[in-house]
Formats: C-alpha cells, structure tokens, sequence
C-alpha cells in the first residue's frame, strides 16, 4: 500500500516549492490510489497554499499520473515512486519504475485497442522527459496549474 515517503513545504527561487511523493508496491490497486494521492495533492496545493487550480488541471493530472503509473505496474511488474512538484505555476508529475526500457510513443492509429496511454499523457503536457536512472527510468510529466491566455501547452524543455 502506498505511504507518502516525503512532503515539504519550502522557498523556492521562483515562488514556492510544495512536494510530494509515495511509494506503491507495483500492484493494480495503487493506480487508484496514485489517483486518488494526486487530487488530494492538488486540493491541498489550491486550499492550503492559495494556488490557483483549474479544473482542467483537477482532471488532467490524475489522468496523466494513473497513465504513468498503470504503465509502471504493467510493464515494470514491480514497485514505482510518484514525486508531485509545484512550482513556477506548473505541476510536475514524475513516476520512477524499475524497469530500464524506455516508452516509445506508437503512431495514432484510432483502430488499435489499448496502448494509448502515452500519446494521451504527450497531449496533455506542457512538457515530458524519459530518463535512465542507473536503475530503471523515470518519467516526468509537466502541465500548467492555471488556465490563462499565455498558457501553452506544446511540448517544451523541462
């Protein structure tokens, strides 16, 4: 069952840092919870820090950390580590598994059953980066809290 391993508040150069993150065993079950982890994540960044959180982002982000994290259980078989960032008006959402093989985004085909979850997280990012770790990968996910006019959400560097 997953536990938050961290969560701190601090300044940041940009504004404030505010963190978390959660260890999950590797089983079908810690998807919901990652889920669930993820909106209690932003509704404590909205009340408690004053963030401004639109409801895109409400849904956006459990739907790109349950994606990230079904990935995980599905292909890594084993545990993985959900880290929640704010800062700088964006929310960063990274999944460490212990799988080296990196994800490689199919081409749409709409006739192809299953296998969309990275072209959805790739949509609905602002950014996204794969990274070898010396054990296993991680995956960082990055959108926009707020919805405003200069909000762009093509793929930028992280």
């Amino acid at each position: 069952m997953g536990q938050p391993v961290s969560e701190a508040e601090q300044q940041g150069q940009r504004g404030a840092l505010i963190e978390a993150s959660v260890a999950y065993d590797g089983d079908s079950a810690c998807i919901a919870r990652a889920r669930a982890f993820t909106r209690d994540f932003l509704a404590q960044v909205q009340a408690v820090a004053g963030l401004p959180v639109s409801g895109r982002v409400m849904g956006t982000v459990p739907l790109v950390v349950s994606e990230l994290v079904t990935n995980a259980v599905k292909y890594a078989g084993g545990p993985c580590l959900l880290s929640l960032e704010v800062d700088g008006g964006t929310v960063r959402a990274t999944v460490w598994d212990s799988d080296p093989t990196l994800p490689v985004a199919r081409a749409a085909d709409a006739g192809r059953v299953g296998q969309h979850g990275l072209e959805i997280v790739m949509a609905l990012c602002h950014a996204f980066e794969v990274h070898r770790e010396p054990v296993g990968k991680r995956i960082t996910a990055v959108v926009a809290l707020a919805d405003t006019p200069d909000t762009d959400l093509s793929r930028s560097g992280i």
